[in-house]
């Protein structure tokens, strides 16, 4: 008996073919990892996968610290102590004019070395109130009755127009407060009989009646005019009668420029400056 058609065939051509599979060109690929990281090295890819180590900050470079105050060197306070120590024996008679006076037996009084007290006596020279002495010290100068009559009218060119002036400004009241102060500063020491005390009273009211005038040169020359006035003349002191009459003065200029009175205050001052010539 003849087979089928189909055993047939399988007899004629051997067992049934197995359908045929496309051949692959290498194993699949991971479709999850990224063709780089398949194609770089595994020492590379655990460099990459690795957490980057963080860089150290660099340390912030130190703020220089703000450079301390200056300070004066202790020498030139002593002097400047020095210098008013004997700018007040000058004033109260305490240093004879006259008379000679060395640094080492001044700085035996004052109780500091000798070169802070030759240091001062120097700047006093310059203001005419010492002479140098070669090999001996200090003379404390003589000043006559001419001496301080040629400085005071030296302050009257000086000061006379500069009071108009303020007299004649804008009246503002406020700016006399200072004045008046100082004014009765000067006779509380006149009637005190504080010749030293009023001197430094008046010096520091005609300061600040110049100083309103907004000149630094005028001021600097009738402060240089103050200090070579305030010298012991020799003669007899003015009795406390006297400096209260001159510190009176001073309250009655300060009442005409507050009142805005030019030739008031110019006869106040005139007879001021003139009283004063016989004074200091």
């Amino acid at each position: 008996m003849e087979g089928t058609p189909v055993e047939q065939a399988g007899a004629d051509h051997g067992p049934a073919a197995r359908p045929r599979v496309p051949a692959q060109a290498g194993p699949v690929a991971d479709q999850t990892v990224p063709a780089t990281d398949r194609a770089a090295p595994a020492t590379h890819r655990e460099e990459q996968a690795a957490p980057r180590r963080a860089v150290p900050e660099q340390p912030a470079a130190p703020r220089p610290e703000p450079a301390p105050p200056l300070v004066r060197p202790r020498r030139h306070s002593v002097r400047a102590q020095i210098l008013a120590a004997l700018r007040q024996s000058l004033l109260a008679g305490e240093l004879t004019p006259g008379e000679v006076y060395s640094a080492p037996a001044l700085a035996g009084r004052y109780g500091v070395s000798a070169t802070p007290v030759r240091e001062a006596m120097q700047q006093l020279a310059g203001e005419g109130a010492v002479e140098v002495v070669p090999n001996r010290g200090f003379r404390v100068a003589e000043h006559s009755v001419r001496d301080l009559a040629e400085v005071a009218e030296v302050r009257a060119m000086l000061e006379i127009p500069a009071v108009i002036r303020l007299a004649g400004a804008v009246p503002c009241p406020e700016r006399w407060v200072g004045l008046r102060s100082l004014a009765a500063d000067g006779v509380a020491a006149a009637a005190r009989g504080d010749r030293a005390g009023y001197a430094e009273a008046d010096r520091a009211f005609h300061h600040d009646l110049m100083s309103l005038t907004g000149n630094r040169r005028l001021v600097a020359v009738v402060d240089d005019l103050l200090r070579r006035a305030r010298r012991p003349a020799g003669g007899p002191r003015p009795r406390p009668a006297e400096l209260q009459a001159d510190a009176a003065q001073h309250v009655t200029l300060v009442d005409a420029l507050s009142a805005g009175e030019p030739e008031r205050a110019e006869r106040v001052v005139r007879a001021h400056l003139s009283l004063a010539r016989h004074r200091f």
